[in-house]
């Protein structure tokens, strides 16, 4: 749609344009003394519509303003056209409707390199146009002749190419904030239904567990009493385990818990910013560094930090957490793939 409104845009201000150029063009020619010299009226009537339509024509440059060569050409054709028009009639006709033709026109072709982001060459050619008009019939005729005109035509122009780039800019800012909103709308979406699944999972965990303690008022047997205990475990992994749990990770945890160990998992935000596949590969590692934990007590946190995502802890010591306890595994798994330490 933006492409579509800029094609339309420039559409109309270079029929415009020609419009104008074609509106001069016929005033040069209406003339009703005949010029002293009309090759050169003539010459200089071809050389500013060959120009108009090259500079309202020619692609952009590689950076959206009109080509160098062409805005040379349009100062240079800016500064000469006013003194071939000039020196085709005699000082009498100078004044004439078909001699000053020269100041709108020239006017509008710095009005063209306002508009295609050229605007110190265009300035120029105002500035040439006030110095050549002035000096061939005076500046109280130059002003009243048209050339205030010019210069309002090309303050105007100013003024509108100013606006429409902070308008641009602003949109481009607008487009930016509300993709951002989106990708934050969506980021919400994705944790929201993982939040839900989580509390799914934990309670198909706990319910039937919870629903035997009901029954037997608390009176369970061993076995029970274990099946207690992994949910408890499970449920603290999925309120504090955040990023950190997929099926491999649940069945390492419970793997080492059923073995008599106890896991911990803390997720602090470690694996925030991380892209989606690394994060799969760092909860595969840490699966495989669960199934052949011996420890047992097994400590898993995802600490904020530059490098490291994750940093997993097993000691031999199974109570309290004891300075003596000897450390038999110690792992730390890189935000990126690039050095994993292990000890």
């Amino acid at each position: 749609m933006a492409a579509r409104m800029s094609l339309t845009v420039r559409s109309v201000a270079t029929g415009l344009a020609l419009g104008f150029s074609l509106y001069f063009v016929a005033r040069g020619m209406w003339w009703i003394e005949q010029p002293l010299v009309p090759p050169l009226l003539l010459g200089a009537l071809a050389l500013y519509l060959g120009i108009m339509v090259t500079a309202t024509l020619v692609d952009d440059d590689g950076q959206r303003r009109m080509p160098l060569w062409v805005t040379i050409a349009v100062v240079a054709v800016a500064v000469a056209i006013p003194t071939m028009v000039s020196l085709a009639f005699t000082p009498v006709s100078r004044l004439a409707p078909f001699a000053t033709w020269y100041i709108g026109g020239v006017g509008l072709l710095g009005v063209v390199c306002v508009v295609r982001r050229r605007p110190i060459c265009g300035w120029a050619v105002l500035l040439s146009l006030i110095v050549s008009s002035m000096a061939w019939m005076g500046p109280g005729n130059a002003l009243r002749l048209g050339l205030v005109g010019s210069v309002v035509w090309m303050v105007v122009a100013q003024l509108l190419v100013w606006m429409w780039a902070r308008a641009v800019r602003d949109t481009e800012r607008l487009a930016g904030i509300q993709q951002q909103v989106s990708s934050w709308h969506a980021a919400q979406q994705v944790r929201q239904r993982e939040r839900r699944r989580r509390v799914q999972y934990a309670l198909a965990v706990a319910g039937p567990v919870l629903s035997r303690v009901v029954t037997t008022g608390g009176a369970l047997d061993e076995q029970e009493r274990m099946q207690a205990r992994l949910a408890e475990g499970q449920l603290r992994d999925e309120l504090r385990g955040g990023d950190l749990l997929n099926d491999e990770v649940r069945l390492a945890i419970d793997a080492v818990r059923r073995s008599g160990g106890t896991v911990t998992v803390l997720d602090e935000g470690g694996l925030e910013g991380v892209p989606e596949q690394r994060r799969a590969q760092i909860r595969d590692e840490l699966a495989a560094a669960l199934h052949g934990a011996g420890s047992l007590r097994v400590i898993i946190r995802a600490a904020r930090h530059p490098q490291t995502a994750l940093t997993v802890v097993g000691r031999a010591g199974g109570g309290a957490y004891a300075d003596d306890d000897a450390v038999e595994l110690w792992l730390e798994i890189a935000r990126d793939a690039a050095s994993d330490t292990h000890d």
